[in-house]
């Protein structure tokens, strides 16, 4: 890749009043299995660049600095996303990153970042991404773990689902999301009676399908499956003949999904999503996105938009760019922060043990004709 997202600090120039250079360095999935979480979350960062460099740059202690995003490529895997982080922290000198995208990944370069203390904003879904002892890690997105209870018991109780059937890939995203997702249909009063594990790399699912469509499940979950991998579930699904509920319980994909399934087989769908598509700032988000990248953006991005924007707002407030004892203070501080998501704050500390997970608005929607229709509006307690 040709642009890579850290934080660190270049002179450019060497006079006096020469404006300095703050990276931000992305460990972001670019190809295959991913990408389009990867992109998101690459593009989120750089439009909240092209905010602050519109104004002359971001004002720290008096300082501006002009925002550089360099990414780099982990292909969705735990080994890549680690050469990428020794790259950017030990080469690039970078002091702030976003990503990695999955849970493996995260959990891989963690070490590196919290030895380094290098502030990460990662999407990994993992449990283990955030802890007491690693004060360098937040997450700007909801995971399963906040979303899942809430818009299940009211997924269950609104459609009636008894029997609930699950592809996940054999990693530790997928690993983690059948265990809360098995938990949340109990609780809710369904039960999830079918699972099926298999390696990322697959593609003809019809065999675990027809495994699982024997069971007489009246529901097929998709959550933990990367957009392109959800769309061939829910096209194979409906080539066998399945006529009962689709349901993504977790990762906004359903752009991905669409394309891949079809219109036709898609109807009906109901999906987890960050965003109300009726939400005036996200809608003009969405057109800038396109209009930069030439993509429909993926429901992660505005997450990532407001994190990144979060972080460049904990930098003003500690007064440096380059003390990210600091910075994750003030990060970690911030409170009713106004994003285009809505009203934003720090959580989790009873779950993970600090409050670095982000709290924000989320809904149910069906999907008809390709398009989000809202159902329920949500918070961490309940969907109405």
């Amino acid at each position: 890749m040709k642009k890579i997202l850290a934080a660190s600090l270049l002179c450019v120039g060497c006079g006096a009043f020469a404006q300095e250079e703050l990276k931000i360095g992305a460990i972001v999935t670019l190809s295959g299995a991913g990408a389009a979480w990867g992109q998101a979350m690459l593009y989120a960062a750089e439009l909240a660049a092209d905010d602050v460099n519109a104004k002359g740059g971001l004002d720290v202690g008096g300082r501006k600095y002009k925002v550089k995003v360099v990414a780099y490529d982990d292909k969705y895997q735990a080994g890549e996303a680690v050469t990428a982080a020794n790259r950017l922290v030990f080469e690039d000198k970078v002091k702030y990153v976003i990503g990695p995208v999955g849970s493996a990944a995260a959990l891989a370069v963690g070490p590196i970042m919290e030895k380094n203390k290098v502030v990460m904003l990662t999407l990994g879904f993992t449990d283990k991404a955030l802890a007491a002892d690693k004060p360098f890690s937040f997450r700007p997105n909801l995971t399963t773990m906040e979303t899942s209870q809430p818009q299940i018991d009211w997924i269950v109780k609104a459609k009636n689902i008894k029997k609930v059937g699950a592809l996940f890939p054999n990693d530790e995203t997928g690993q983690q999301i059948a265990q809360d997702l098995e938990k949340a249909y109990a609780k809710a009063g369904a039960q999830m009676n079918a699972k099926e594990f298999f390696e990322r790399e697959r593609v003809d699912m019809m065999p675990l399908l027809t495994r699982i469509m024997a069971k007489g499940v009246d529901a097929i979950e998709l959550d933990g499956n990367a957009p392109g991998t959800a769309g061939l579930i829910v096209k194979q699904a409906r080539e066998l003949g399945f006529k009962g509920h689709i349901i993504r319980s977790g990762g906004p994909a359903t752009a991905e999904i669409v394309n891949v399934a079809g219109t036709g087989a898609t109807n009906g769908m109901l999906v987890n999503t960050p965003i109300n598509p009726a939400n005036a700032e996200v809608k003009a988000y969405a057109e800038r996105y396109f209009g930069k990248y030439k993509k429909r953006m993926n429901g992660f991005s505005p997450a990532f938009y407001d994190g990144t924007r979060m972080l460049f707002q904990a930098m003003g407030q500690a007064g440096t760019a380059t003390d990210t004892d600091k910075v994750r203070v003030a990060l970690e501080g911030i409170k009713d922060f106004k994003g285009i998501l809505g009203t934003l704050n720090w959580t989790g500390k009873e779950v993970y043990g600090s409050n670095h997970q982000i709290s924000a608005p989320f809904y149910v929607a069906r999907v008809q004709d390709g398009q989000e229709v809202v159902e329920s509006t949500c918070s961490l307690s309940a969907c109405k």
